[in-house]
């Protein structure tokens, strides 16, 4: 008798890697994505080396070629006159943390993992499946999901919730009472534009970052530079309902007031405002956290990506912890997974939640310097400007040479 698929819920970054993933140690997977069908939703994504690493053993990264940009370097200015605060040189990316530094478009990323996991037998994908429940015994998981016209039932060995920061498995595994999303104070404001639309300077290969108070902004080129793509991220004290809030592909719906963000940023630097002055459209989206687990595992049940450990974006880490999550599942289910699935993920549990707890409050402190203001940010500004780039550089080995 054939064994039982592990089931995934969300065919994003985190569903289809752990699929990938899954299928390199010969578990079959099934994979359920709620949206009818794939299609180019998102921006940017900065995928640095512990990402890139993993990628490159999927077959996912020989399909970005042409499309990801490998940035030369990072420039850090400060937003306020535009004063270059500091240079970090990338060009050694690759012999420095044994993979590429790259900035790729979410789309073209999910394209990739995509076309990988459709030529994999061992894994199987269902588009308009929205999970609705799931029950789990010692023989195995049963869930239901909602079709576009009725109700539908699978089996499965194990359930994987990649599901994102609203996860539905999560809801089901927690208290509601007291584990939610919960708005952070913190706004990503996004926008993709013809790189022709803007002075060459901004098409150059460099990841940009500017600092200021209470804000910051980042862009860079992607598609071969035919593109660039701009994120601006500030402090606001918007309220709304996180429970009806939209993430997954429907975040990047939630059309921005451009009049609002010209007037956040009307201080800074002119080469800053006429960077967030040529997008006509910008997507607003409220960044969502939530309480930190004692454990990603339940049984037979886990969790991976968003729905396991959100975090702000400000190490760039969201979608490279999801890619890391992935493999050590893997690594897991070969020890214990033909034996004992449980044992499987609590294995990969116990593997993941030092090191992405420790990224999830790391990125929260990096927001926190980012947006200094007065002498702390002097004393910032100071700092970066003395220290040699290889030091600067160095102190990111803990998350890039994982």
């Amino acid at each position: 008798m054939e064994p039982l698929p592990i089931l995934i819920a969300g065919g994003g970054v985190g569903g289809l890697s752990a699929a990938l993933a899954l299928a390199r140690v010969g578990r079959r997977t099934l994979v359920l994505e709620r949206a009818p069908a794939f299609r180019e939703v998102g921006a940017g994504l900065q995928l640095a080396p512990n990402a890139t690493r993993i990628l490159r053993a999927y077959g996912a990264l020989d399909a970005l070629e042409g499309l990801a940009v490998a940035p030369t370097q990072v420039r850090i200015r400060r937003g306020g006159d535009g004063a270059r605060l500091a240079n970090l040189s990338l060009r050694d990316a690759e012999k420095r943390w044994g993979a590429p530094y790259l900035n790729v478009h979410r789309a073209d990323l999910l394209s990739a993992l995509l076309e990988q996991a459709r030529a994999n037998d061992l894994i199987e994908i269902r588009n308009d499946a929205t999970l609705t429940g799931f029950v789990q015994d010692e023989q195995g998981v049963a869930v239901s999901y909602r079709g576009r016209d009725e109700t539908h039932r699978a089996g499965g060995e194990a359930l994987i919730g990649a599901d994102g920061v609203r996860s539905i498995v999560r809801g089901r595994l927690s208290d509601p009472r007291t584990d939610k999303p919960n708005y952070t104070g913190h706004t990503a404001w996004r926008a993709v534009i013809p790189a022709s639309a803007l002075p060459p300077a901004f098409g150059e290969p460099a990841s940009n970052l500017w600092l200021g108070e209470k804000a910051h902004i980042v862009h860079y080129p992607l598609r071969a530079g035919a593109i660039v793509n701009i994120v601006a991220l500030v402090e606001d004290d918007w309220r709304g309902d996180g429970e009806r809030g939209r993430d997954g592909a429907q975040f990047w719906d939630q059309a921005g007031d451009r009049r609002f963000l010209l007037e956040r940023f009307k201080d800074w630097a002119p080469e800053a405002l006429e960077l967030l002055s040529a997008p006509e459209t910008w997507l607003r989206w409220p960044l969502f956290d939530r309480p930190p687990l004692a454990s990603y595992a339940r049984g037979r049940t886990a969790l991976l990506g968003d729905a396991a450990h959100p975090m702000l974006p400000y190490l760039a880490q969201g979608a490279a912890q999801a890619i890391e999550d992935s493999a050590v599942l893997s690594l897991a289910f070969l020890e214990y997974g033909g034996r004992d699935p449980v044992k499987a993920l609590a294995q990969y549990s116990a593997a993941r939640l030092p090191r992405a707890s420790q990224i999830q409050l790391s990125s929260r402190k990096q927001g926190k310097i980012y947006h200094m203001a007065g002498a702390p940010a002097f004393v910032r500004d100071l700092v970066l400007r003395l220290t040699p780039s290889a030091r600067l550089m160095a102190r990111q080995n803990w998350i890039y040479s994982a």
